[in-house]
């Protein structure tokens, strides 16, 4: 009896395992002619973007083999890569790489038996591929986005290739920025170039060590794409006090353009806490520079202090650059040639308000933002002048129109308009006088 039992169960578990391999067989036919997309690797088909354990593939065998099928009934081929073989509708992956669109219109061996030889592409690579050119999924980790990037070149695969280049500029880091730009060089790839070229102009002047060698005006080009968006801020404050009113003036506003009507959205905090301050502002290579000073206390009351800023729109942070050497506020800045000139201005602690007698500093200071210094350079040529105050009280009136500087005032005892000029080009060296950098202010009268 227990003998009969065992041969009865022997039939039975050889009849189960019969039959799960045929309703498998039969499973797999169907969908093939069903035309769905199946992938072998059914946990990457569970969740969506999960990445499977590179082990997992590398350690399979050329008969575990992976399949992915189109919703068209198109050619299937055998494609061996390093470790493992994959089972692929030629006319799909056709559409996204043209080396295999070439492969599928050529008369090459390859085409007619139907395998393509890939033995130096990394099977975990050439799995990836598949999963974004068939499934629409994305999991390339982070250290291997290299390698990914040199398979999609070779294969001509734009649309992952752009995919990878997306990930990588969110990743893209001080310590690799220059090693992917030397792979860009290898490949030949503007594309990647390109992007890293975009890393840091983002951060041009945070990382001036890593751009010293590259095109400037490269990176000035990217750096100055895209719309140009008003922003504002409160230059002055004099309200001695820590009040809402003043924590509200401490910021910095964009004006967002929707429609007809504009509105204005706070970006972030002025980068000072003080109650008092008096600033000057210069846009130079897409940076927003603050420069002048605010009240701190001391031992016996208060003092203010010289202070400047930069802000990058592409980070919205705020970093702390050299002050001016003059102790000065209400002076005008113009950039000019890739730098920045202070001009005019009083004293920065007189909180008199300026009036048309006042005098103005004729000391001219020049900042160099790849330096990150201010430097005396030749002083206004003012003896008997009196110059006029713009709405915003910066003076006297400072422009720039190519490598000139111009300066707007008028002569007190005729009322001649004036204005002075200074070409950026005639910079020759230090003054003997005064150790400044040398140059000519040239006049101009107008009628009055």
């Amino acid at each position: 009896m227990d003998n009969l039992w065992q041969v009865t169960s022997a039939v039975l578990m050889f009849f189960h395992t019969w039959l799960k391999r045929c309703l498998k067989q039969i499973k797999r036919y169907l969908w093939f002619k069903c035309g769905l997309n199946w992938v072998h690797f059914s946990q990457a088909n569970a969740v969506k973007d999960k990445c499977e354990n590179p082990q997992s593939i590398v350690g399979r065998t050329d008969r575990d083999y992976s399949t992915y099928w189109h919703q068209s009934n198109g050619t299937m081929v055998m494609v061996r890569t390093s470790t493992h073989t994959f089972h692929v509708d030629l006319e799909r992956l056709a559409d996204s790489s043209e080396y295999f669109r070439a492969l599928s219109h050529s008369s090459m061996r390859e085409t007619s038996e139907k395998l393509v030889h890939l033995e130096y592409v990394p099977s975990l690579v050439f799995h990836n591929l598949l999963e974004f050119c068939f499934l629409q999924r994305f999991c390339v980790p982070e250290n291997l986005l290299g390698e990914h990037l040199r398979v999609s070149t070779y294969l001509l695969a734009s649309s992952f290739t752009g995919r990878l280049l997306t990930a990588l500029s969110q990743v893209l880091t001080e310590d690799t920025c220059l090693g992917y730009l030397q792979l860009a060089e290898e490949l030949c790839s503007e594309e990647l170039q390109e992007t890293v070229l975009t890393y840091l102009s983002r951060y041009l002047l945070e990382l001036p060590h890593l751009s010293k060698n590259l095109d400037k005006a490269k990176l000035l080009t990217l750096r100055l794409k895209g719309t140009q968006q008003l922003c504002c801020l409160r230059k002055e404050n004099l309200i001695s006090r820590i009040d809402p009113e003043t924590d509200a003036a401490r910021k910095l506003f964009r004006l967002e353009e929707e429609g007809d009507d504009g509105k204005w959205i706070s970006l972030t905090d002025l980068p000072f806490g003080a109650d008092k301050w008096c600033f000057t502002t210069a846009v130079l290579y897409n940076y927003l520079y603050l420069i002048g000073g605010c009240r701190h206390r001391v031992k016996k009351g208060y003092e203010f202090k010289m202070a400047s800023f930069r802000y990058n729109p592409f980070t919205n942070q705020w970093v702390s650059t050299a002050p001016l050497i003059k102790h000065r506020r209400h002076f005008s800045a113009a950039v000019c040639e890739g730098k920045i000139y202070a001009v005019g201005g009083w004293y920065l602690d007189s909180l008199v308000t300026p009036d048309s007698s006042t005098g103005v500093y004729t000391a001219v200071e020049r900042y160099d933002p790849w330096t990150d210094t201010w430097a005396f350079v030749s002083s206004l040529p003012l003896t008997d002048f009196q110059f006029s105050l713009s709405l915003s009280h910066d003076s006297p009136l400072t422009t720039s129109l190519g490598h000139c500087l111009y300066v707007l005032g008028n002569i007190q005892r005729t009322g001649e308009k004036l204005v002075l000029r200074y070409d950026s080009r005639q910079e020759v060296g230090p003054c003997p006088n005064h150790g400044e950098d040398h140059f000519d202010w040239t006049g101009h009268h107008s009628a009055q």
